[in-house]
C-alpha cells in the first residue's frame, strides 16, 4: 500500500486523533534521519509522521539531514509528501495566521546543504521547473477550504539559510524580487523528493511579516512562537482534511521524473552505487 507521508514543521511534533502502529527507526545510506517515522492511520489511509527539527527541535535548518529524511520515506513506501512549515510574508495581502501553498521555490541556502541523491558515481539532471505536484496542490486547497481556515494557493518560497531571520536589507531585496514568503527547509525536500519520484506539497504558515513592514514589529522569536501555535491547530484541521480527500494513485508526472534523466550508461554506473541507491533508480537500470 503506498503511504502519505507528513513531514512536520516547528511546533508540530506529533498527530493527535490519528492511531499510531509504530515507530520505526531507520539507519539509511545517508546516514540518521530526523527522528523515529512514526507509521499511522487515518480511516483506511497509512501515513508515515516525521518531525523535520526532531521532536524536541534540537535539529537548526541547515543540520537537518534532508537526504535521510527523504530516503527514508522512499524505503518506507511513501509515494506523496506533504510538508508543514513556518514562514515569513513579503507581501501586504499575505497576512500572519494565513496559509499558503507554494508552487515554487527560490534558493538562496550557502552552507552547502545535502539536496541531491545523485552526488557520485552517476549523473542525474532531473527537471524541478515545476517543483511541486500540481495535483496535490488542488486537493490541499480544497483541504484549506473544507476547514475554514485562510490559504492562498501558489507563491514564490525563498529558501533562506538561516538559522538568524533577515536583515532589513535582505527583506527589502527579497520584496523587491517579487517573492511571497521567507522560510528555511523547504527547498532541498522539494529537490530530493522530485529525485525520489514522490509527489510533494507544502504548506506554508504565515508566522510574521519578515522585518520589512513599517507599521509591524520587527520579527522576534516571541512572536514567530506565538502566531506559530495559533497555526498548529488549523495545520491539523487541514492535515485531517488532506488525508482523507487525496488520491491513492495521482495521475502526476512525479511518479516517473528520473525517466529520462539518467545521463550515466547502466553499465558504468559503480555496483555499491547501484545497491545504494536502488529503491531510487533500480526500476530504470
Amino acid at each position: 500500500m503506498a503511504r502519505i507521508g507528513v513531514i512536520g514543521g516547528s511546533g508540530l511534533y506529533d498527530l493527535e486523533g490519528i492511531n499510531k502502529i509504530e515507530e520505526i527507526s531507520l539507519e539509511t545510506p545517508f546516514g540518521k534521519a530526523s527522528d523515529v517515522f512514526t507509521l499511522c492511520s487515518l480511516g483506511n489511509k497509512e501515513l508515515v509522521f516525521l518531525p523535520r527539527h526532531g521532536r524536541n527541535h534540537d535539529i537548526s535548518p541547515s543540520r537537518i539531514n534532508y537526504q535521510a529524511n527523504i530516503y527514508g520515506m522512499k524505503k518506507l513506501e511513501v509515494d506523496k509528501i506533504i510538508s508543514i512549515s513556518a514562514c515569513g510574508s513579503l507581501k501586504e495581502n499575505l497576512k500572519p495566521l494565513d496559509f499558503v501553498i507554494p508552487d515554487q521555490f527560490v534558493d538562496r541556502t550557502n552552507q552547502a546543504r545535502k539536496h541531491t541523491f545523485f552526488d557520485e558515481g552517476v549523473v542525474v539532471h532531473v527537471s524541478l521547473a515545476y517543483p511541486v505536484c500540481n495535483h496535490l496542490s488542488e486537493v490541499l486547497f480544497e483541504a484549506c477550504r473544507q476547514a475554514e481556515v485562510k490559504a492562498h494557493k501558489g507563491g514564490v518560497y525563498l529558501n533562506m539559510e538561516g538559522p538568524q531571520f533577515s536583515t532589513l536589507a535582505e527583506s527589502k531585496l527579497y520584496r523587491s524580487w517579487g517573492m511571497d514568503i521567507i522560510g528555511m527547509t523547504n527547498m532541498a525536500e522539494a529537490r530530493l523528493a522530485r529525485e525520489a519520484e514522490i509527489c510533494y506539497i507544502s504548506l506554508a504558515a504565515i508566522t510574521d511579516y519578515d522585518c520589512w513592514h513599517s507599521q509591524h514589529k520587527d520579527v522576534t522569536l516571541e512572536m514567530v512562537l506565538d502566531n506559530l501555535k495559533k497555526n498548529i491547530e488549523n495545520s491539523k484541521k487541514v492535515l485531517r482534511e488532506f488525508i482523507r480527500a487525496v488520491d491513492e494513485k495521482p495521475d502526476c508526472s512525479c511518479r516517473d521524473a528520473l525517466k529520462y534523466a539518467i545521463v550515466t550508461r547502466p553499465e558504468f554506473i559503480p555496483e555499491e552505487v547501484k545497491k545504494k541507491l536502488d529503491i531510487i533508480i533500480g526500476k530504470y537500470l
